[in-house]
């Protein structure tokens, strides 16, 4: 039953009492019968004009409803397809009233989804345009006109951060790059001279274009201060270098040399021009003070000849070395050569330093040799000479592996050079061989010489006996008198058997008497003793020389060459 409906019959219910209790009253006050029905008749027609205007309103109020229902229902579409949303479905059964209300709330939500959606969108592409005009990239491709979807606005969303992200980045690599840049122009006294160097160096930083084509140029023009700084610095430097070879030259006081200490450092324009004038001072110092130059170059020739292994005849072939005839020319061609030595030099330090190395080396071994065939050296008491067994016999490892080692790398180099590797005039393998078979024919000629004198001294001690070694624990003997020259001859065979046991740790060689020979004073012969029997040593030199007997026979053997 519609509403109109249930308000007529309301109405006339309550017509018919108003009536009744109308009538009621009419018929207690008197009023006659024709005047009530009159009375009757208006009072319905008022109440028919009252229901007809409310049923009017009703009629009204329904059109009004259903009206706005279908247009909340098309713009509810219109918003959804355009939000990119469900269309909106009433759950369940509701009355016209409340259907209208349900779309117009839903439309009012709509409407503010799209208008935050808009003005998203609105601040992203301000965003979105002021980076890209930072960064010089083109911009964001969205439809401003349209309503964006939630997706849309979210990969916005994240290309704007990427943008900030670069941009952040960017102007830190800028901001780097252009202190750099100004330090570089300060070392240099460069003054900007361009405009995109004004624009590095003079403007604010938040204005300058941070596009991939402006940092590539930033970078670019960063190599080529920091190119020019090393040039200048190179430049400096060379100056600096020679400034010092002609204060050793020209033997500068350390006073003088002082008063420009203070442009010895750094790279600056205004360093680079006072080196140049010392440099210039000095050359001119140079020119009026010639031969004294000439002569300390020459001193610095030998120095590099020296560590360079020149042979006699290389030394020789520069002749302006020996030229008394002080001139510029001559002054020159010492320049020259020392700029070649110190190349040639720089150029093979390695393999010169490793022969510097082995000379080292094959001193110290040719010492410790000539320690070892020293008789005196047994009388060391402070642990010396065990020391030097051990240094000893770690050069006799390490010496031929260090010639190994050259070897490989000479051979490697003239390989690479297609030429000989001289030291003193000579290959160096062929230096080294000589050395050796020189050292092996000195040790067999000390050995000849130390075999002839042991035979010599034994031929001697069986003629004439031997002096007695220790005179200090003998001195009970009287001198020798004819009436004891048995006993006596008997004492000198005596000590010629107790030495025996100790000469042969000299390297002597011990022979035996031939014959038997009669004392002088022609007494009963005397029967010699051979010279191997052993005799204990006495208890106060074993007890002293106890360390250096342990060690006599690794101390004497012979150092051995390599193969």
């Amino acid at each position: 039953m519609r509403r109109s409906e249930v308000l007529a019959e309301e109405s006339i219910v309550c017509l018919q009492k108003a009536l009744n209790h109308l009538r009621e009253i009419w018929e207690l006050i008197g009023i006659p019968e024709d005047q009530r029905l009159q009375r009757t008749e208006v009072v319905k027609k008022h109440i028919k004009d009252l229901l007809d205007m409310m049923i009017a309103e009703e009629e009204s109020l329904k059109e009004r409803l259903i009206k706005s229902i279908s247009i909340c229902q098309k713009e509810l579409n219109t918003l959804c397809s355009e939000l990119h949303v469900e269309p909106f479905q009433e759950e369940g059964e509701t009355t016209i009233l409340q259907l209208e209300k349900d779309l117009r709330t839903q439309v009012e939500l709509m409407r503010k989804q799209k208008k935050e959606r808009k003005q998203e969108l609105k601040l992203l592409q301000e965003q979105d345009q002021e980076l890209c005009e930072i960064l010089c990239m083109p911009h964001y491709d969205v439809d401003s006109s349209s309503v964006p979807s939630l997706e849309e606005l979210s990969q916005f969303r994240q290309h704007v951060a990427t943008l900030r992200e670069t941009k952040a980045s960017r102007r830190e690599e800028f901001v780097n790059i252009k202190r750099q840049i100004v330090l570089c122009m300060e070392e240099l006294d460069h003054t900007p001279d361009t405009s995109f160097e004004r624009d590095v160096v003079c403007e604010d930083e938040d204005a300058f274009c941070l596009s991939l084509e402006n940092i590539a140029t930033l970078q670019k023009l960063l190599r080529q201060l920091e190119m020019r700084k090393s040039q200048n610095e190179a430049v400096c430097e060379g100056l600096r270098a020679q400034i010092r070879e002609l204060w050793d030259r020209l033997q500068i006081p350390a006073e003088e040399r002082e008063a420009v200490a203070t442009v010895m450092t750094g790279s600056k324009a205004k360093v680079r021009k006072a080196l140049q004038l010392e440099v210039d001072r000095l050359e001119e110092l140079k020119m009026q003070n010639m031969k004294k130059v000439i002569e300390a170059i020459r001193v610095e020739l030998a120095q590099y000849w020296d560590q360079c292994f020149y042979s006699q005849e290389q030394r020789q072939a520069f002749a302006p070395y020996y030229a008394e005839d002080y001139t510029e020319n001559l002054l020159q061609l010492h320049d020259a050569e020392i700029v070649r030595l110190r190349n040639y030099y720089e150029l093979h330090k390695e393999l010169f330093e490793g022969v510097q190395k082995w000379e080292e080396s094959w001193r110290l071994f040719l010492d410790f040799e000539r320690k070892a065939s020293d008789p005196s050296r047994f009388t060391n008491r402070g642990g010396n000479l065990l020391k030097e067994e051990k240094q000893r016999a770690k050069l006799q490892k390490t010496l031929p592996k260090l010639e190994e080692e050259l070897k490989a790398r000479i051979e490697t180099w003239e390989r690479e050079h297609s030429k000989a590797f001289v030291v003193n005039g000579q290959k160096f393998m062929e230096y080294v061989s000589e050395q050796w078979e020189a050292h092996r024919l000195e040790k067999e000629r000390a050995k000849q010489e130390r075999q002839l004198k042991n035979k010599k001294q034994t031929e001697t001690e069986m003629l004439y006996g031997s002096a007695p070694r220790t005179p200090s624990k003998r001195r009970g003997l009287t001198p020798n008198t004819p009436g004891k020259v048995r006993k006596l001859n008997t004492t000198a065979m005596s000590n010629a058997t107790a030495n025996s046991s100790i000469r042969p740790v000299f390297g002597g060689t011990v022979y035996r008497s031939p014959v038997s020979r009669l004392p002088p004073s022609g007494s009963k012969p005397v029967i010699t003793s051979t010279c191997s029997g052993k005799k204990t040593p006495r208890a106060g030199r074993h007890g002293a020389d106890k360390e250096n007997l342990e060690l006599n026979g690794s101390i004497l053997s012979e150092g051995s060459a390599p193969l």
